[in-house]
């Protein structure tokens, strides 16, 4: 529909990839699998499938904008949008309804906000939630909607949604939100996977302009007050762009999840119907699809394992790397460098990248 559209956010680092992902070269401009498009061109292709190509814009930041261009050519320049300063996702959001009301001439509309580096294999069932998710957020004055991913392990490392009173939009369920937990521990998150009320928090949100913009006046009225700003910028004749540049500086960093969701009563969730992972870490390519062997070694690249099992090997070079008597380790190569990690630590490598010299990160 020409009323609705998609925000794609691409401004993360990817810190937790290193060394395959560097500063250059975020997460999102990665791929892992030999013939795929990099995991920001996946996510753009995936939400042509649900509002018009013309009507997905990508945030970013100005160190990325070229780096995009060269990654994803079929990406349309004038669809690529960079944020003035870094001020975490309330300041893209409130941004966003900023170029959605310039693109519009101000007409309410709908928006899908993504992250841009999931992984999803089942487009279909991800145009159909996504679907669901625009009817409801559309259906309901002043909702808030965001996309539930129903938990299959324990993860500590998601923010959880418990959901409450269900309610039906013809197409498929959906529920009220009962709360945002932020990450758990390890026995709080068994419990939640096994009460079968909590989904995982994707970051996936959708609504109209009208209701984010509202409520972030509500509940964020300083953000509210730079989003008017910016917004009679335009009216008097700045571009999007132009009027951002002039006010960013003037918003509040906090996430959208920290200023407005978990403070609004009109939230909503749908359960997602297709496959999800965030790709997180290291650890997180066991369960992008690739073969493993009887001891469950994955090798992307040359590898001999002996003695050895649960190990990973990414490498895109033609060497040989050879496992002799480990277990649960992984291995990167790049040309410039080589990780060797416990899988345990792999969600941690953020650490590792804030003392390794400028030129590797």
């Amino acid at each position: 529909m020409d009323n609705r559209f998609v925000v794609i956010m691409a401004g993360g680092a990817g810190e937790r990839f290193w060394p395959v992902s560097r500063a250059d070269k975020p997460k999102y401009l990665c791929s892992f699998k030999e013939g795929e498009k990099c995991l920001l061109m996946q996510t753009f292709l995936r939400a042509s499938k649900v509002v018009p190509s013309s009507n997905i814009f990508v945030l970013t930041n100005k160190a990325q904008v070229q780096n995009i261009l060269e990654a994803c050519p079929e990406l349309p320049s004038g669809q690529i949008f960079a944020e003035p300063a870094l001020m975490d996702t309330s300041a893209a959001i409130a941004y966003a309804v900023s170029i959605i009301g310039q693109k519009t001439n101000f007409q309410d509309s709908s928006f899908a906000v993504l992250p841009s580096d999931a992984a999803i294999k089942d487009v279909g069932g991800f145009a159909d939630t996504l679907t669901r998710a625009f009817n409801v957020a559309e259906a309901r004055e002043g909702g808030l909607v965001t996309i539930g991913i129903p938990p299959t392990f324990p993860a500590t490392g998601y923010g959880y949604i418990q959901k409450a009173e269900r309610f039906d939009a013809g197409g498929g369920e959906y529920f009220r939100v009962a709360h945002f937990y932020e990450k758990p521990s390890e026995a709080r998150a068994r419990s939640y996977l096994e009460s079968g009320d909590f989904y995982w928090n994707a970051g996936i949100f959708v609504w109209k302009t009208s209701s984010i913009a509202s409520a972030i006046k509500k509940y964020a009225p300083k953000i509210g007050e730079t989003l008017g700003d910016i917004l009679r910028g335009i009216k008097s004749g700045l571009s999007a762009p132009e009027a951002a540049g002039k006010y960013y500086g003037n918003f509040e960093k906090i996430s959208i999840d920290f200023s407005v969701m978990e403070k609004a009563d009109n939230v909503w969730t749908v359960p997602a119907r297709f496959d999800w992972d965030d790709v997180g870490s290291w650890g997180a390519v066991e369960r992008l699809g690739f073969n493993r062997d009887e001891s469950g070694n994955i090798a992307v690249g040359e590898a001999v394992f002996e003695a050895s099992s649960g190990n990973v090997l990414f490498d895109k070079s033609s060497r040989l790397t050879a496992f002799f008597g480990v277990d649960n380790i992984v291995v990167v190569h790049t040309p410039d460098a080589t990780l060797v990690c416990d899988k345990s630590c792999a969600d941690k490598l953020k650490a590792l990248v804030k003392k390794l010299p400028q030129k590797c990160k």
